[in-house]
């Protein structure tokens, strides 16, 4: 998409303020326009909770069809919750915002039929990176903890990206 504007709207614009208005107003964030177009995330079943101010929250059931060689499920798609909670929770403040890395430690197994909630939380933003921790749980059972560090896309407050 192409700005023909004289210029490249500006965070804090009025039009950008009124955006942002009606988001919180609305209860939608940038984070679920996002998820919306995550074909990826929401073809594995995975929903969307909550996402706002830094956390968010998803949930997977796991099937038959995520079991390794092993009969348990594959970590991949245990740390593509914890990373679709992570993205979730690095978008909801609005400026396009990716992965710079991420490591996830497994706790404990899962199995098919185990439904999985994972919780991300901001931990710090400092100018375009941030750190945010995954807690992946099957029921009160944490079944793995994820840490992924978030780069924003473009510019911050009119600095050059």
């Amino acid at each position: 998409m192409h700005d023909h504007s004289p210029r490249r709207q500006q965070q804090g614009d009025p039009v950008d303020r009124r955006r942002q208005d009606d988001a919180v107003a609305s209860g939608r964030t940038a984070a679920h326009d996002m998820f919306d177009a995550d074909v990826a995330s929401r073809g594995l079943g995975i929903e969307l909770l909550a996402a706002g101010d830094g956390v968010a929250e998803a949930r997977m059931l796991v099937t038959p069809a995520m079991l390794n060689g092993h009969g348990i499920g594959h970590g991949g798609y245990v740390f593509l919750l914890a990373d679709t909670a992570f993205a979730l929770a690095c978008n909801s403040h609005g400026p396009a915002t990716v992965a710079a890395g991420g490591e996830i430690t497994f706790v404990r197994p899962v199995r098919a039929g185990d439904v999985l909630t994972a919780r991300a939380t901001e931990r710090i933003r400092h100018g375009r990176n941030g750190i945010y921790d995954v807690t992946v749980r099957c029921g009160d059972e944490v079944v793995a903890e994820f840490r992924g560090r978030s780069r924003t896309l473009g510019r911050i407050g009119g600095a050059p990206g």
